[in-house]
């Protein structure tokens, strides 16, 4: 007797949707499933094919049923999903680029979804997608970034059973697996460049309130200023939006206070603060260092060139291919965060403290 409740269900099962990983040509005897789990060949069929109408013990059920008898989903053709902020900015395109070029040996496809991250366009996207046959979902710098972001999104997918996983960013409620940059080591990498450079009168340029990956930099900021024994450090930090004008804003209300330096929390935000030193009169890196974060190619033809703390984006989708695939063939992952190390990319805009 279906524990479900749900014989209704379609009697005619994908049974390609598995595969035997002793016996490559076998497929899914959906009795054997069902007779391992308790449950009707209907259930096994739908949990296999990710249809609504399945609790979550019973389909952990069906799971560790399939794991006992050694198969594992086919990810031939299937779709994953990234939810990636507006893709204008270079490191989301260059992120979402590593990332299907990853996909693509295990014969995965990416279907790059722009959102508003906590916006009720997330979950429009994944309601949408959730009956093409999605394998999987990122959660690239998106709702994962924000506190108290409407879970709505990732509970339509944990209903479904469908796996997901976070980049940059972790969603404090949820036991899912999560690769990010170090923002905690990229301030601490900034900072120490000025530093050695002979600034002492470091501002920052921060991202807003809230956003995760902004909030772990700010944090790094103060630990690695506090580290040197530069005093004062919380007055120097300003936050704002991650765009030109939110770092030339924030550079405003810095360059009063007499910084010689500034680390910004994006290039873009690095971009808007040499805008609004270069309005002031000054000269970067003569008077004023800035140091940005994130990197891309057209850094090299600003003016002047920004030294940035980059993201080691070929890292970052490596790592979160490797844990997805894992995740689709419903093998244990530690649903733990990953730190990768950034690091520091030379250029023309910073050099040493004013006499």
């Amino acid at each position: 007797m279906d524990r479900m409740g749900d014989s209704t269900a379609d009697p005619t099962p994908k049974v390609g949707a598995v595969r035997r990983t002793r016996s490559p040509a076998g497929t899914v005897r959906l009795a054997e499933v069902a007779a391992i789990a308790g449950v009707s060949e209907a259930t096994v069929s739908r949990v296999l094919n990710r249809k609504y109408g399945v609790s979550a013990s019973t389909r952990e059920q069906v799971e560790r049923a399939l794991k006992e008898i050694g198969y594992e989903r086919a990810v031939k053709g299937e779709i994953v999903l990234l939810l990636v902020p507006a893709l204008k900015g270079p490191i989301f395109a260059a992120m979402c680029t590593a990332i299907e070029s990853e996909l693509n040996p295990h014969g995965l496809r990416a279907v790059i979804c722009p959102v508003v991250p906590g916006s009720v366009v997330e979950r429009d996207y994944i309601e949408v997608m959730l009956d093409a046959g999605i394998a999987a979902v990122v959660f690239l710098s998106s709702s994962n970034t924000l506190r108290n972001a409407d879970p709505v999104a990732r509970q339509l997918l944990e209903s479904r059973g469908i796996p997901y996983m976070s980049v940059n960013g972790a969603f404090a409620d949820s036991r899912t697996p999560v690769v990010s940059t170090d923002d905690w080591q990229a301030a601490e990498i900034a900072v120490s460049h000025l530093y050695d450079l002979g600034h002492r009168r470091i501002g920052m340029c921060a991202g807003p309130v809230g956003n995760t990956p902004a909030d772990r930099r700010v944090e790094g900021f103060l630990e690695a200023m506090d580290s040197r024994g530069l005093s004062d450090a919380e007055d120097l930090v300003v936050r704002h939006h991650f765009s030109v004008d939110g770092g030339r804003h924030a550079a405003d209300e810095l360059l009063p206070l007499g910084v010689t330096a500034i680390v910004a929390s994006s290039d873009d935000m690095a971009l808007g603060a040499i805008r609004a030193a270069t309005r002031r009169g000054l000269e970067v890196p003569k008077d004023l260092s800035v140091i940005g974060y994130d990197d891309s190619y057209m850094l090299d033809f600003t003016d002047p060139p920004l030294t940035t703390v980059r993201q080691p984006v070929e890292s970052l989708a490596e790592s979160c291919v490797r844990t997805i695939v894992t995740l689709i063939q419903n093998r244990a992952v530690q649903a733990t965060e990953a730190l990768i190390d950034p690091e520091l990319r030379l250029r023309q805009s910073t050099g040493p403290a004013p006499v």
